[in-house]
């Protein structure tokens, strides 16, 4: 075995170890059982692969802490089920160390395919809380960047002060947030009948859709209480606007598995396109009124 192949294999023995670890700190935080389990035995796996690895590098590296407390930190923050896709999806772009050392290893090409089939079967058994309500979650951040961010381009260009405009932005967003909230209530209540499913509770799925609603009317709304020119806070409120649906878009993406600029490209343009028609529209109605200030 060249030197070159073999700092490749010894990389990927790295990963192996690091890995496992992250699993196994996972897996002592779960209070379900059943993930707890599937984390468990996914970290398993890598410290079997990790060992095989030993046998042709001659080494036994040591972890990533970094990486782990990194990983371990993410999970924490923004779940289980993203954490681990996400440190999945950096995993793919090193799948070349095991490419490059098939032809000289035996078995090592069936224990890389094995290990993608068999640790995505695993995370897909995962079964985490939040993930059931991203459905309520999306509605909720939709409809408010939608229908606020235009309220809020209508409103900037008919009264033209901000301190108005927030106020009167703040009451339409807490009671369009209560009004989506319900209507998320019992439209899950109503499917669950139908269904008789009860993978979600109406409760929390009203709960989910209306924090979300909460948060981005926090956010659109922050900069015309915090500046004077109506202008600079409406042009400030769109961007911020941009970056929640990034956000957002990207973690739906890495959880869901699914393609991110499409989504982006078209949430983003819904609440651009609404919000520009409702400039216009209060152009319209402050010339017809006559509403100057």
């Amino acid at each position: 075995m060249d030197e070159l192949l073999r700092r490749r294999l010894i990389e990927a023995q790295r990963n192996e170890i690091t890995e496992c670890e992250v699993y196994r700190r996972l897996s002592q935080r779960q209070g379900d059982p059943h993930n707890r389990d599937v984390l468990r035995r996914i970290g398993d796996e890598e410290q079997r692969h990790y060992h095989f690895l030993a046998q042709h590098t001659g080494t036994t590296p040591p972890p990533r802490r970094l990486t782990v407390w990194k990983f371990d930190f993410i999970a924490r923050l923004l779940g289980v089920t993203f954490a681990i896709k996400l440190m999945e999806a950096g995993e793919k772009n090193a799948g070349g160390n095991y490419a490059a050392a098939a032809a000289d290893i035996p078995g090592l090409a069936e224990m890389a395919a094995q290990e993608n089939e068999h640790e995505h079967a695993l995370t897909q058994m995962i079964d985490e809380e939040r993930l059931h309500y991203v459905g309520s979650m999306v509605l909720g951040l939709s409809d408010a960047l939608v229908e606020l961010l235009g309220a809020l381009a209508g409103l900037t260009l008919a009264l033209r002060e901000s301190r108005l405009i927030a106020v009167v932005g703040l009451i339409t967003g807490i009671a369009a947030a209560l009004s989506m909230a319900a209507s998320e209530y019992l439209s899950t209540r109503h499917d669950s009948r139908i269904t008789d499913k009860t993978s979600k509770s109406p409760g929390r799925a009203a709960l989910y859709t209306g924090l979300t609603y909460i948060v981005t009317v926090a956010a659109l709304i922050a900069p015309f209480l915090l500046l004077s020119p109506p202008m600079l806070a409406l042009a400030i409120a769109v961007a911020s606007a941009m970056i929640i649906i990034a956000v957002f878009m990207y973690y739906v993406s890495v959880v869901q598995e699914i393609a991110f600029a499409p989504r982006f490209a078209e949430m983003a343009g819904l609440s651009l396109g609404v919000a520009a028609a409702s400039f216009g529209i209060g152009y319209v109605v402050r010339l017809t009124l006559g509403v100057d200030s």
